[in-house]
C-alpha cells in the first residue's frame, strides 16, 4: 500500500531507524568524496546518478563500481580518511524526522540508529544532529563482523534495545531496508527522500511508502504517537 491508501498505522513496539537518506541527507558530500578519491586513484570520473543510485549499502558495494578488486582496501580507506573532514558540508536534516524521535522517545517506544555508514561516523552525525539526545545507541558498519541487510545484524541491534521481532518497525529509505525487514520479519515503512522513488519501494517490498517523514508522522499519529 501507498500512503495514499493507508487510514492507520499499527503502534510499533521499537523502532530501527536508517540514517542516509531517511533522517539526513549527506549525498552531496558523499558523492563529493567518492568522487574525489576515485578520480585521484586515475579512475575517470563516475557519474553522480550511478553513485547516488548505489548508495545504501557497504562502501565496498559502491566502490566496485568504479575500482578494481584489488585496490578496494585502498580506495575505502582513502574515503575514511577524507570524508571526516568534509561531512557536514551541505548537511540536512530531512524533514519531520526529529518530532518524529521526539515523539517516539516521550511515548517510551526504543529506538535505535542502525546503518551501513561508518559506525564512528554514523555517532558523529548523530550527536551532530540532535538524534543522539533521544537514541543512545547507533550500529554502523564495522561495529560488527556483519552488514545491512543480515538477518545475525538486525538480531544484534534488536538484542541491544532488548525487544523482539514482533511489532517492530524499520524506517528507511531504500531496498536495503526493505530486505532488512523481509530477513527479519520486521514491519518496513519507507520514505522517498532518497535515491529511490515511491515506485521504486513498492516495488521492492515496502509495506508501506511515504514522501516524506511528516506524512509518516501523520499516519502514525492517528493512534497518538
Amino acid at each position: 500500500m501507498n500512503s495514499n491508501s493507508i487510514t492507520q498505522l499499527p503502534r510499533p513496539t521499537a523502532i530501527l531507524w536508517d540514517l542516509d537518506g531517511t533522517l539526513i541527507d549527506q549525498t552531496a558530500a558523499i558523492i563529493f568524496c567518492y568522487r574525489e578519491v576515485i578520480v585521484e586513484m586515475g579512475y575517470p570520473q563516475p557519474d553522480d546518478d550511478a553513485i547516488r543510485r548505489s548508495l545504501g549499502g557497504v562502501m565496498a558495494a559502491t566502490m566496485g563500481l568504479f575500482v578494481e578488486a584489488e585496490r578496494m582496501d585502498e580506495a575505502c580507506k582513502a574515503f575514511r580518511t577524507r570524508f571526516p573532514e568534509i561531512m557536514f558540508d551541505g548537511l540536512i536534516l530531512l524533514a519531520g524526522g526529529r518530532e518524529l524521535i521526539e515523539r517516539a522517545y516521550k511515548a517510551r517506544i526504543p529506538q535505535v540508529i542502525f546503518t551501513n555508514k561508518h559506525g564512528d561516523t554514523a555517532r558523529k552525525v548523530s550527536r551532530y544532529a540532535g538524534f543522539a539526545k533521544y537514541i543512545p545507541i547507533c550500529i554502523g558498519s564495522t561495529d560488527t563482523e556483519w552488514h545491512k541487510p543480515q538477518l545475525a545484524l538486525t538480531q544484534h541491534v534488536l538484542d541491544q534495545i532488548e525487544v523482539s521481532s514482533e511489532g517492530s518497525i524499520i524506517i528507511g529509505d531504500s531496498p536495503t531496508d526493505i530486505a532488512v525487514a523481509q530477513n527479519a520479519g520486521l514491519t518496513s515503512y519507507c520514505v522517498a527522500t532518497g535515491a529511490h522513488s515511491i515506485e521504486d519501494l513498492m516495488e521492492a517490498g515496502a509495506d508501506a511508502v511515504f514522501g516524506s517523514l511528516t506524512e509518516l508522522g501523520q499516519a502514525i499519529e492517528l493512534l497518538g504517537l
